[in-house]
């Protein structure tokens, strides 16, 4: 299993021989709702899209996960899986192969690969978009990806999982609280599905931000500080720090693990 980290929430996993392009933004900015006064991200440079990808994998609707200008570069004969707004969107863009999850739903690839939609984020009063677990059909080894730190009780019926990709560390808005969740969260997760190897998503990476919000937002928390948490609370599990763009080897050892059918 090869990861590749390509800023903020986007990954390209390599799992069962697949290609998996994960809440890809690779090229332009990131604005939301066309106000950049309030919130922009930019790049030096655009991302290289990868070659031969074989699905696209979007976990939310919001731009951040659903890049529009991304998504109009990415070939639309691309087969793409997403939560119910974020399939709306690539519809819309007339993307040809669209699989719409919901929670516990399974998506199967070219049975090399499994995909289940567990309950994610809360967006708005009323949405939960998707986390996603991966599981290599061959190895039986799994990728759990959550980007924003919600993590579904659920999640205890399919433990131990292999690999957790998701916030570990916060950032928080006054008077709102945390809009990513981290410190605790990640820690509770690991806790409960005893990963081999964690990763960090939604930092910036190679990314400069911009606008109003910066002003108000607050991170809290570090890796060397989720390191020791872990360590105080006897699991083994081992933190990987990838740089955007490095594609490295997950060291997994196999274990026993469960179906996600039902």
């Amino acid at each position: 299993m090869y990861l590749t980290w390509l800023d903020s929430n986007s990954w390209l996993i390599e799992i069962g021989g697949k290609k998996i392009l994960v809440d890809p933004w690779l090229v332009g900015p990131l604005v939301f709702g066309n106000q950049e006064w309030l919130f922009k991200g930019s790049r030096k440079s655009d991302r290289q899209i990868p070659e031969n990808i074989d699905l696209i994998l979007l976990s939310q609707g919001l731009e951040d996960h659903a890049h529009p200008e991304t998504l109009k570069q990415l070939n639309r004969n691309i087969p793409v899986v997403g939560s119910p707004s974020a399939a709306k969107l690539v519809q819309e863009l007339g993307y040809q192969q669209v699989t719409a999850l919901t929670h516990d739903e399974i998506f199967n690839l070219n049975n090399n690969v499994e995909i289940k939609a567990v309950p994610g984020s809360l967006i708005g009063p009323t949405t939960v978009e998707n986390g996603y677990l991966l599981k290599e059909l061959e190895s039986g080894f799994t990728v759990y990806y959550e980007p924003h730190g919600s993590h579904s009780p659920s999640l205890k019926e399919v433990a131990p999982i292999d690999v957790v990709i998701t916030p570990i560390i916060d950032l928080a808005l006054p008077l709102v609280g945390s809009i990513i969740k981290g410190t605790k969260s990640a820690l509770e997760v690991a806790q409960m599905v005893k990963p081999q190897v964690m990763l960090p998503t939604a930092a910036g990476g190679d990314i400069e931000f911009d606008g109003l919000l910066l002003k108000f937002l607050k991170a809290v928390g570090t890796t060397e500080e989720f390191r020791a948490k872990l360590a105080e609370n006897n699991l083994a599990t081992k933190v990987l720090e990838p740089q955007p763009g490095d594609r490295i080897e997950v060291p997994l050892e196999r274990r026993v693990t469960n179906s996600f059918a039902a």
